[in-house]
């Protein structure tokens, strides 16, 4: 009987096997960068607002405390947007004519809230607790960046659920003392040291179960 299959029909199969196998790993890898990447997690991209709110200006250059604005970042889950009334206590006194900040004053004469885009806006389905993470020593600038060198706010973490375990797994790469919790500026000389005393300082566990974020 003649011979179906020539000899070199193994290597042929198998290039195709291992072909196949290759592209299937490597759409799976493109996807998971692309879902990952700036491009679709908005990370660097500076988001408009309808008053140009530089955090370079107000809390790098002026000084103004993190908390003057976000005042329930101590004690609740969320860290609070600051009412109309908050900025005109000075915009009542200084700056009172610039045209950039007409959206501001508008909003305190009709008492219409000004619209913010949020820039750290997690999925619906997505707990998380901003009173926590500052008790354990968690800072602004570990998820927020550097926002004191920012004018238009921008994001710099990717906010993925690998991202906020790296950091459940590893909490002595990114807490630091609760002195320096709303300096975005600050950093240790050897922050693996100063992390690992005070984890076990401030008894920090973080949870890795699913229901800690997802309730």
């Amino acid at each position: 009987m003649a011979q179906v299959f020539k000899p070199s029909s193994n290597t042929y199969s198998k290039l195709v096997i291992f072909g196949a196998l290759a592209a299937v790993g490597g759409i799976g890898l493109v996807g998971y960068l692309l879902n990952t990447s700036p491009y679709n997690t908005g990370a660097y991209m500076a988001r408009s607002q309808p008053v140009p709110f530089s955090h370079k200006h107000h809390n790098g250059e002026l000084g103004i405390d993190c908390r003057y604005c976000h005042t329930s970042v101590e004690n609740a889950a969320f860290a609070g947007i600051p009412p109309t009334q908050t900025c005109m206590n000075c915009h009542s006194q200084i700056w009172t004519e610039a045209p950039m900040l007409e959206p501001v004053r508008a909003s305190f004469r009709t008492g219409q809230s000004l619209e913010w885009t949020r820039v750290h806006d997690l999925p619906d389905f997505v707990y998380f607790n901003h009173s926590i993470h500052i008790t354990k020593g968690i800072g602004c600038a570990s998820c927020h960046g550097n926002v004191a060198g920012m004018n238009l706010t921008w994001s710099v973490a990717p906010l993925t659920m690998g991202w906020c375990l790296d950091c459940h797994r590893n909490p002595a790469a990114n807490v630091r003392p609760r002195e320096m919790i709303f300096d975005t500026t600050w950093a240790a000389a050897d922050q693996n040291v100063l992390g690992e005393k005070l984890v076990s300082e401030y008894h920090v566990q973080p949870r890795q179960d699913c229901s800690t974020c997802h309730r």
